[in-house]
């Protein structure tokens, strides 16, 4: 796939599954793609590895990313994901069972739209998951760059 809407950065494939299933309830499903861990997140929208004959002008329009990632760490995606004019703007919402504050308050420092905590059931996931669709894919007026 060398485009999507949306991408869903989770280590856990079972977390990964039920979220990409939550979303593809309300969007298609080829507008979804996934990455395993933050390395592989970091290279799908940086064009790099596997990724690299990427079009990069085209990012998604959404990231979904757990924050506590094996490889590398999810704080450390976004702040590359922020430091990057090309996925500068691009809103991330960090997706994360953690109910630390001190994890909260990182995640928006650092540059987060939104913190999720993760649902204790699928029936709360899809519930979750149609409320950040809504809002980010359909509510939300995303940043379009001026082009003169």
């Amino acid at each position: 796939m060398n485009h999507a809407a949306i991408l869903v950065v989770d280590d856990n494939p079972d977390h990964l599954e039920l979220t990409v299933m939550a979303l593809s309830e309300c969007c298609d499903p080829r507008d979804i793609v996934t990455a395993t861990d933050g390395v592989e997140a970091l290279d799908y929208l940086f064009g790099r590895g596997s990724h690299a004959a990427r079009d990069t002008a085209q990012q998604p329009r959404l990231i979904i990313l757990d924050m506590k990632l094996v490889r590398l760490h999810g704080l450390d995606v976004l702040k590359a994901v922020r430091k990057d004019p090309r996925t500068a703007t691009i809103p991330v919402v960090m997706h994360s069972s953690s109910t630390e504050k001190g994890d909260i308050a990182a995640c928006y420092a650092n540059g987060a739209n939104s913190y999720v905590r993760k649902a204790t059931d699928y029936d709360e996931l899809r519930r979750k998951m149609r409320q950040v669709h809504d809002f980010w894919m359909t509510v939300n007026e995303r940043y379009r760059p001026i082009v003169n």
